[in-house]
């Protein structure tokens, strides 16, 4: 049920958080805001499509 999510920062540094949500319960994004250690203040991180690992 629960779905792996990538939360990416909205200060454009290029960090990210991963974390799960609730797919049933949660149907839309997730905008949470977390410590951006890259731009050293709180910012606002949205949900975005998780990296896609193929191996070559």
């Amino acid at each position: 049920m629960r779905e792996k999510v990538r939360l990416i920062s909205s200060a454009k540094t290029g960090y990210s958080y991963y974390t799960t949500k609730n797919k049933q319960k949660q149907t839309d994004k997730i905008q949470l805001k977390k410590y951006d250690p890259v731009a050293r203040k709180h910012v606002l991180f949205t949900e975005t499509k998780m990296p896609s690992h193929s191996k070559k």
